[in-house]
């Protein structure tokens, strides 16, 4: 993962920067550190800028699929919808909402699913200019790789960060943040909507109190963006999650499921609408 890059390589560039400076006099020091500080910091954010930022649903939806909880037919959003995207904000929105359904489909092993999936989500990616991304030879890989769910985390969790990668690089950081917001969404909605009794599947609970941090940093990395609508507007929306969540203790009772369901519910309604 390119965190983990950006972990190793950090200090490294302090070292470097540090035994440059050594031979010089401490005036010119203290200059010289001012500016190193700053170009690490630089270093830092762009690393950063380019790092899937949460679990993508890939590595979510693993969790059902080892829980062998079962695959629930017409629950993913329709792909017929994919047509109805005309804003780059929805078209960004549901890229995201269909790579959670696609990693559904996938590793569940439900073929046509995904071939649907993928027409969906390079239908969105054409009007985004990243057909690269979502082209014949992601589904290939998928195809040969369909019974080993490791691997198919691997390659969905590329292409995920494929995504998030290039709408950063090209100025549309704001669009970025809104395929992850949709990934978390539609990741959260599956995992809530597998069971008709969701509180009763083992680790299911768990899981959706993990996701709690998951939504903490997704909405700390959009701070920076709360004066570009577009991000504001999204944010707001996840305001019955977050209402829900800030309630929450170090467990879940049967309720704070169905109250965290609901949520889910509407907020999910909102944006595939």
């Amino acid at each position: 993962m390119k965190k983990a890059i950006a972990i190793l390589i950090l200090p490294a560039l302090l070292l470097s920067f540090a035994s440059i400076t050594g031979c010089k006099n401490k005036k010119a020091n203290n200059e010289q550190k001012k500016v190193e500080v700053q170009a690490v910091d630089t270093i830092k954010k762009n690393i950063e800028a380019n790092v899937y930022p949460l679990p993508t649903s890939a590595e979510v939806i693993k969790m059902l699929s080892d829980l062998e909880v079962g695959y629930i037919f017409g629950i993913s959003n329709p792909v017929e919808n994919s047509k109805k995207y005309f804003s780059s904000t929805a078209r960004s929105i549901n890229m995201g909402v269909y790579g959670a359904d696609l990693s559904y489909a996938t590793l569940y092993n439900i073929q046509q699913s995904v071939i649907d999936y993928m027409d969906a989500i390079r239908n969105l990616a054409n009007e985004l200019n990243m057909s690269k991304i979502y082209d014949a030879s992601l589904y290939d890989k998928i195809k040969q790789n369909f019974d080993n769910k490791d691997e198919l985390v691997k390659i969905l969790t590329a292409a995920f960060n494929d995504t998030y990668n290039y709408l950063a690089d090209n100025d549309q950081q704001p669009l970025a943040l809104l395929v992850v917001g949709g990934a978390w969404v539609e990741g959260m909605f599956l995992t809530t909507h597998v069971s008709a009794a969701a509180y009763q599947v083992a680790g299911i609970s768990k899981n959706l109190l993990d996701q709690k941090k998951s939504f903490e940093l997704f909405l700390e990395i959009t701070k920076p963006y709360g004066n570009d609508p577009i991000v504001s507007d999204f944010v707001k929306a996840l305001d019955p999650v977050k209402k829900v969540y800030d309630r929450l203790g170090t467990s879940l009772t049967e309720q704070n499921i169905k109250d965290i369901t609901k949520a889910i519910e509407e907020v999910r309604g909102q944006i595939i609408k």
